[in-house]
């Protein structure tokens, strides 16, 4: 298998999607995006999204010329437009806005709506890490989650991400689906022609299934049954009645031919100092991962993705074959 640098493969991945009909700028948004969360060990959210993410493009379910634009504003609060296009332009605007906000307010809510897949959530948290703020991100997605008690898929499977900045060390970064395995894992394995394990998903009949593509237009369990189907109508909430966008039973699957997404996010930024003081914040957090890591072989959340990370920074990133044969077809690329 050949191990190609970072910027190699983003190069390679945003050509490819500019080939497909998108924007300069929109490829080389999503592209940064998708090899991140492929450096990071999150194949589900990485390079085995661009043949998605490509078809869409061609077919019109992402328009690839939108350019995301605020609708409202009004105090720590705005509203963002993404005009149908891939996620991440407007993810980008939303956090810089979520920023600029709690910098003066203490803390910001920021919607995003009429979207798409948001991919790898905790990504789009970094640059509030940065600047020493908290933040918070929540989206929906088509529906994969039955409401409890029911048998067929109707919330999203709706990640919720977290990040909190560190004053000497790389960030504690929470990210998780709502369901017991992410539906780009799936993905994956359906590609890939491998049976799921039992437990991750019923079919759409409501049966337990192991077979990937059965999964894909069925239903994921939700991670604590009753529990976490009730966190994904939170996160619908949040994320569609306060933005307008869509909610996750009014969007086709992904992975099937179907409508526009009209997907939903909210980022929620948090300044420290806002509150006890970033001192105190930085200094009460410390007591706690303190404590965290006391017990032998405990790790902290994010912890293997910044180290593998770092990894593919240093010695580029390792691709199957077959993989990088479809991304240099989707990309016009003959010789690497």
């Amino acid at each position: 298998m050949p191990q190609l640098p970072v910027a190699r493969l983003t190069e390679i991945t945003a050509r490819a999607l500019k080939r497909a009909g998108a924007s300069k700028a929109m490829a080389q948004t999503t592209a940064q995006a998708l090899i991140a969360a492929e450096a990071e060990g999150l194949g589900g959210h990485g390079l085995s999204r661009v043949a998605l993410y490509c078809q869409h493009l061609k077919e019109g379910r992402a328009n690839g010329k939108a350019k995301p634009k605020i609708l409202k504003r009004k105090g720590a609060t705005a509203l963002i437009d993404a005009g149908g296009g891939l996620a991440f332009p407007a993810c980008a605007l939303a956090v810089k806005e979520a920023a600029a906000r709690a910098a003066r307010y203490g803390v910001s809510f920021v919607g995003v709506t009429n979207s798409h897949h948001m991919g790898a959530v905790a990504y789009h948290l970094a640059p509030l890490a940065r600047a020493g703020m908290a933040g918070l991100a929540f989206t929906n997605s088509p529906s994969a989650i039955n409401a409890w008690g029911g048998k067929r898929a109707f919330y999203g499977t709706n990640p919720i991400a977290a990040i909190f900045p560190r004053k000497d060390a790389e960030p504690v970064v929470i990210d998780l689906s709502l369901t017991e395995v992410t539906r780009g894992k799936v993905m994956v394995y359906a590609k890939e022609g491998r049976p799921i394990p039992p437990g991750w998903a019923v079919d759409k009949d409501g049966n337990p299934t192991t077979d990937a593509q059965a999964a894909l237009t069925g239903s994921l369990n939700a991670i604590g049954g009753a529990k976490g189907a009730t966190l994904a109508l939170m996160v619908e909430v949040l994320c569609v009645a306060l933005t307008g966008a869509a909610f996750s039973f009014e969007n086709d699957s992904y992975f099937e031919p179907g409508n526009k997404p009209r997907i939903g996010h909210a980022i929620l930024a948090i300044d420290p100092g806002a509150l006890a003081g970033s001192d105190l914040y930085f200094s009460r957090l410390e007591t706690m991962i303190a404590g965290i890591v006391r017990d032998e072989g405990v790790r902290l959340p994010g912890a293997r993705r910044q180290q593998m990370a770092a990894a593919a920074r240093s010695q580029g990133l390792t691709i199957a074959d077959q993989q990088l044969s479809e991304l240099l077809w989707l990309a016009g690329v003959k010789i690497i």
